[in-house]
Order: C-alpha cells, then structure tokens, then sequence
C-alpha cells in the first residue's frame, strides 16, 4: 500500500456463481475488495465454507487481510409459483388473489399462492402491496379467510419467488426465522467476522442474534440491514444502531417500503446518525448494476457511488455485480477508481464531530485528539496499538484525509477493522518490548517498509502501557521519522 494511493471507502463484494473460481477471486481482491458477502439466501452450508475457505487461502496468499460478511436470508415474503414456471402479464385494472392456501405451484393469471402465512392479518381493505422490488403494484380491495383480493394498479411480468412488500411497511414476520438461526451457526463455524441481520424491527431482533452468537461462543460484529419502514422511526432506529456494530443502508427493500423519493434523503441521515453514533454503515443496491451487462458503469451509478462517500459512508457494496455479472473485477475497480476521486472533495477532510462533547473514557479521547492534532499539523499517517480495533474506530469517526494503520497481533482485530473508513490492518507484535522500541519498530519496519512515509514526515502513535489489556488505550507521541531513526539504540555487534 503506497501512499500515493489510498482508498479510504471500503468496498464490499458478493461471491457468486461468477466470482467463486479461485481465478475470478483473487482478481476481485487483487481490484481492491476489502470485504466478501456470503449471501445465504443463496448456496448450502458446505458452498459457503468452502468460499470462505478460499478467500482466507487467497488473501494469506496476496499477503492481504480481508473479512467475511455473512448475509442472513430473513422472513421469505415471497409468492408462490406459477403453472409451468410461467410469466404472468398484470394489466392495469384487473383483478389479482394472494391465498395463503393455494397450491404452491398452480398460479395463473387471476391467482397466485404466497408463503408468508401471516399476510392475510397483516394488510386491509386500501392497503398497498409492492411486488418484485416495487415494479409491480396491487390494491387490496378486501380479505377474505386465507385470501387477499387485490387489484392491479401498476402492471407488469410476475414470474416465480418475487417478493412483496407492504407499502408504509407493517409486515409482522420475525427477523431471525429457523434457517437464519442455522445459518448462524455456520456463520461461527467458518469464522466469518460480520453477520448481517435481515429485516431487524427493533433493536430487540440485535439483542436476540447478540444472544444466539454467545451462545455459539462468537462476537463477531453485527450489520443491521436498514430495510424495513417501521425501522427508521424516531426512536427505533437510534435503538437499532446503538445495540448494532454496523448498519446497512439496504436501498432495494427499504426504498420500497418507503417510496424512492424519500430514499435519499434517508440514506444520508443514516449514514449521519451511525457515525454521529460512533458506529459503521455500509450503503447498499443497485450502486453499478448495468456492469452485470456492461463493462463500465452509467454516469448516474458513478455519481450515485459517489454522493454516498461523500455523506461518509464507511464502505460500499457490490451484489450481482460481481456474485452474477459478466464484468466482476471490472465492477470493483470501477468503484475504487469513483471512491479514490470522490474522497478529494474538500469536505471530506473537514470534521467537527463531537467538538462540543465531553467523552467518557480515556482512550476514547486519545483517539479523539489525535484526529484534531493530526488534522492541523502536517501528520502524514496516525499508527494505533489496538486489541479490538476501538481505538482506530473512533478516529475514523473524524472525517480527514489521513491514513490510520491499525497496529495489532490478532488477525481478528486485523480483518475486522478493514471494514472502517480509512482504516488499514497491519500485524504488528508489540509484546516484550520497550516503549521506544515499540516506536521505533512501527516507524522503522512497518511504515518505511512499506514506503507509508519518508523520513521527513512526522507521525502520530497511540498505545496503551498494559499490552493485552482492552480499552488500555492512554498515551499519544508525535514524533518526526529522522528524530526517532536518529534516537534507535546501536545495533550489537
């Protein structure tokens, strides 16, 4: 990693059907990918290990660290099946039945069987039913036993398993079904370093998959896909991201929910209220979908991917792009090439966060004021000691245009930090040394090494006095290269 070139925004790709070869693999992570998604809405158990296996094999091999993001599927709201596996045209005006007890695989035109036995006590007469990601929309004239007798509005194809939103939101399934919980404890078993929650309500769904990873024996952090309308209410989304790690602005469901024309407007306040939060977000759908078929991306998808580094998002995420699409380096690329363009906007090195707030514990405000210390002296990179990745989390928080390396001997804490804005994982091993030889190491065989720094520059280092200790953060050197290589002990003859 040179300094001449450093991406802050993280970047996130789905493996699939075209990306899961060992070729396309380290081609995507060669492109600039930081984290893989298993999507276990996709794929046995036995496919996802050995996927996972392979990005650790790959990534070891490229000297890389990257982590492993496991997507639960969630409630199926979905429909049934159609007669023959047909697509069925809607037209605008006629009449079209949902029945829970309809054979699963006998839609026609007129009806269809659906798998989520609840629908039927969820909607009423005037309620809005969205299916197939919104393109097509039904009224629901009235219901009827186990039958939602619903009129076409919008028109369009329906084929088999599409989804169905309400519109408003107010579906009552459960965020964590049997599978999920399955699926969860292959999550443990591989050793996947994120788990993304689908459809959370409350933050009472966090505190259920927070049990379930202990019980399992995990702490592996939790994503909260943000994707339901009941979930950015005043008061529950603030629940959801303080009981989570990190949330995920899930533009597909939730801008269904809502409306698209809202949906902007609700990706910058959440991307704002998770780092105002201290926590992660990662922004989500559609962000360069046309290189499923092409080669490079729209003009719109490149300002899209754009305008979400700029809000401040942590990461940006890739699904078919690269889980199905012809293009899967090339989409990853893509999006570094934005992302390294869009963080030399002004604004991105500017930050009041928290200026007029007191802080609560030590090494929260060393890390603080090494972000307002290295903001207004010329610091090329900031070097943090770090058992859990805290410290480096709360300086990232701080919007700047200067690299912090995490410094840490867990390879845990090393690919869990790469998830963070403008964080970098290096394996370091401070143990048995003294206080300058910790420095000294950092500066001499990781930053000069690595060519992060000339010997003109001058750093800034946190670290705390008890090593293995979490939360042990409380001490912070500033110091320029020359003087540190110039104060080294003679080496013994």
């Amino acid at each position: 990693m040179s300094k001449q070139a450093i991406r802050r925004t993280k970047i996130i790709a789905t493996l699939g059907p075209a990306s899961e070869s060992p070729e396309v693999l380290e081609k995507i992570i060669r492109a600039g990918t930081d984290v893989v998604r298993l999507n276990f809405s996709h794929g046995t158990a036995d496919e996802h290990r050995a996927r996972a296996e392979l990005v650790r094999q790959i990534a070891a091999r490229l000297n890389r660290h990257v982590a492993i993001l496991a997507d639960l599927q969630g409630p199926k709201i979905r429909i049934a099946r159609f007669k023959d596996k047909r697509k069925i045209q809607l037209v605008e005006g006629q009449d079209f039945d949902l029945d829970i007890a309809f054979p699963a695989d006998a839609g026609d035109e007129t009806q269809v069987g659906c798998c989520y036995e609840d629908l039927p006590r969820d909607v009423k007469a005037e309620d809005t039913l969205l299916l197939n990601d919104g393109l097509i929309e039904l009224k629901v004239k009235e219901v009827v036993g186990t039958r939602v007798k619903c009129v076409v509005t919008i028109p369009g194809v329906l084929s088999d398993h599409k989804g169905i939103n309400k519109l408003g939101g107010g579906l009552s399934a459960p965020a964590l079904t049997d599978k999920d919980k399955q699926d969860l404890l292959t999550a443990v078993s591989i050793g996947a370093d994120y788990l993304a929650i689908s459809f959370p309500r409350s933050k009472e769904d966090i505190v259920e998959a927070r049990e379930l990873l202990r019980q399992a024996g995990s702490d592996m952090g939790i994503v909260s896909k943000i994707e339901r309308a009941e979930a950015i209410l005043d008061g529950v989304i603030e629940g959801i991201i303080d009981e989570s790690d990190v949330i995920m602005v899930a533009r597909g469901d939730l801008g269904v929910e809502i409306g698209d024309a809202q949906l902007p407007h609700e990706q910058k306040r959440l991307i704002r209220l998770a780092r105002m939060r201290n926590k992660v977000v990662i922004t989500a759908t559609q962000m360069m979908e046309s290189m499923i078929e092409n080669p490079q991306p729209t003009r719109a998808e490149v300002s899209d991917v754009a305008n979400a580094v700029i809000d401040g998002t942590d990461a940006v995420m890739l699904s078919a792009e690269t889980a199905a699409g012809k293009f899967p380096d090339r989409a990853v690329a893509a999006m570094a090439r934005v992302c390294i363009e869009a963080e030399k906007y002004p604004r991105m090195r500017q930050s009041d966060h928290r200026m007029t707030e007191e802080f609560g514990k030590i090494d929260e405000a060393i890390a603080m004021s090494a972000m307002y210390i290295a903001n207004r002296l010329k610091v090329r990179c900031i070097g943090a000691l770090t058992e859990t990745g805290s410290t480096p989390l709360w300086m990232s928080r701080i919007s700047s245009g200067i690299p912090i390396f995490a410094l840490t001997h867990h390879e845990k804490t090393c690919r869990k930090v790469t998830l963070y804005r403008g964080v970098y994982p290096i394996s370091f091993n401070e143990k048995g040394i003294s206080d300058h030889a910790v420095l000294n190491r950092a500066i001499a065989e990781e930053f000069l090494r690595r060519k992060l720094v000339t010997e003109d520059d001058m750093v800034i280092l946190t670290k705390g006095d008890l090593t293995g200790h979490t939360g042990g953060t409380n001490a912070l050197k500033i110091a320029r290269i020359d003087d540190v290589l110039a104060a080294a002990p003679e080496p013994k003859a």
